[in-house]
Formats: C-alpha cells, structure tokens, sequence
C-alpha cells in the first residue's frame, strides 16, 4: 500500500496556532509573529514541492527570503532580554556578520533536518527530543515562559505525528512538514544562544548535525550533486545493512534523551563537559549506525 506524504500540514497548522495564541500574551508578540508568517510560508512553498518537485535553487532562496525575513525584520528591535538577549556568537564577531552568519547557520539547519527525515518515526523523535531539550534548558537557566513553551508546543505535535509516523508509517511529513519545523527549531536554537546557551543549542540537534553534515561532506569530496535525493546517511546505511526502522530510531532516541541531560548540564555550567560527552555519545551512534560496530556485525 502506499503512504502518503504531507501529514506535516496539521503539525505545522497545530503549531502556528498555539504560537499564535500564546504571541498575544508575550511582548515579543511582533517577532513571533513574523515567525509563524515565515514557517507558513516556507510550508506552502514545500507543499508545492512535494506536489511539483520544484527547482532546488527556488526553494533555496525561498528559505533564504524566509530567514532574511526573520533577522532583518523591524520587529528584531523587540527582542529585549530575557526573551531573547545578545549576539548569536558571543559577540566574537561583528554585528552585522554575526547576523549573517547566524543566517547561514540557520539555512543549513532548515535544510539538514529535511535531509534526515527519511526512515518512519525518525523525525518525530528528534523533533520531539530538541523541543523538550530547549524547554527544560529553559527552566534550567530561568529564560522568559514563552520560550520553553514554545519547545513543548512542537515536542507534543511531533509526539501527536508519531502515533502515525511510528514504523511501520501511515504517513509521512513531506517537506510541508520537515523544512517548516527545522525552520521554528532553528529559530529557538538560535535563541538559546543568544541567551549565552551556545554550548546546550549545539548539542541538542548534535546526532542530526553529525550524520547530515559529515554525509555531505563525503558526498561533495566525491563530486556528488549534494542538493540530489540519496540513501547515503548512517540511518539508512543501517537499514540497508539489516536493522528496520523502529530499531533504527530506538538508539537514536537513547542518544538523544542522552543529548537533552547534558544540554541541561550544559546550560548549568558543565559546558565543555558536556560537549565532550555529547561527541562521544553521537560518535558512537554513528559508528554503530555505519555497521562498524561488532554488535552490528553479529
């Protein structure tokens, strides 16, 4: 039977909603606000994506708009402390580059995040994980409620999506889905480290990171179309070497309830422990996923 793709329609409608009405009591009601306009229209563009196939420079500049829309808007001016606070890199760089860089930062995450969502239930848990990551990095460090709300709003959306997506899926996300939510999780990250959290937003989407860029840099060293479809990830390198879907993403999520305690540890002053940890964690994951690892052998 085949399944059907852009479940992500009601996880984004879902989402925007609840943020919307949660924007109405939060002073940074303009920039939430821009936003929720920007996810929207990034899910329409990916929507006609998914129907079309459009071209891959249309879509990149239709993220680019997006992104530009969100850091350059007049509505940045709201962004007062504790909500969201400073530079995005600790002030190591000039503002404007800080701001352009962040943007670029900001692109890949968009783009990594609907790279791996490719096997049934794998996206719904690191969406759940990096939501419920940022909110309880959030209590931890005293940031403004809006803030670890909005990571629990996605987290319960994403969680809603399983009971669907779980292997074996009765429907998938489809871009309409996965390019809009790397977008809103790209945006709380972004504001972790605003906030000083640089250390907990890097480690939070660390397996994610690892697995999609270390698969592209392989693939351009090989003169691989990099923006083309392909099953080259460690994920699917396990599916294709034996594991299923469900086994797949069971040590996915292990490491990543890993990667939400240290975010938290992180957050409370055990930053470079913490990121040493969360390597070792990933790395392992990786090697397990390559095949590699003896007890992937057996």
């Amino acid at each position: 039977m085949p399944t059907p793709k852009g479940g992500g329609i009601v996880v984004i409608a879902c989402i925007a909603v609840a943020w919307g009405m949660m924007a109405t009591a939060a002073p940074q009601a303009g920039i939430i606000l821009a936003v929720i306009a920007a996810a929207l229209a990034l899910a329409l563009l990916s929507w006609l994506d998914d129907l079309k196939g459009l071209n891959p420079l249309g879509r990149l500049l239709g993220q680019v708009a997006a992104v530009a829309f969100v850091l350059f808007s007049p509505f940045s001016e709201t962004l007062a402390d504790p909500f969201f606070a400073g530079p995005y890199f600790s002030g190591l760089l000039p503002v404007w580059l800080d701001a352009v860089f962040a943007g670029l930062v900001w692109l890949w995450f968009i783009n990594l995040f609907n790279f791996m969502d490719g096997i049934d239930g794998l996206a719904g848990v690191e969406t759940a994980c990096v939501g419920i990551g940022i909110a309880l990095v959030a209590v931890a460090t005293g940031l403004a409620a809006p803030f670890g709300a909005f990571g629990l709003t996605i987290a319960a959306a994403a969680l809603g999506f399983l009971w669907w997506n779980w292997h074996p899926a009765r429907i998938f996300l489809g871009d309409v889905g996965s390019v809009p939510l790397g977008f809103l999780l790209g945006w709380l990250l972004l504001g972790l480290a605003q906030n000083g959290q640089w250390a907990a937003a890097l480690i939070l989407p660390l397996y994610y990171l690892g697995d999609a860029t270390i698969t592209l840099l392989r693939r351009g060293l090989k003169g691989e179309k990099v923006w083309q479809a392909h099953r080259l990830h460690f994920y699917q390198h396990a599916v294709k070497t034996g594991l299923d879907h469900g086994q797949v993403v069971r040590h996915v999520l292990f490491v990543d309830l890993l990667l939400v305690a240290l975010a938290v540890a992180a957050a409370r002053g055990w930053g470079w422990a913490s990121l040493i940890c969360s390597g070792v964690a990933v790395s392992w994951l990786l090697f397990f996923l390559s095949g590699d690892h003896p007890a992937r052998k057996e």
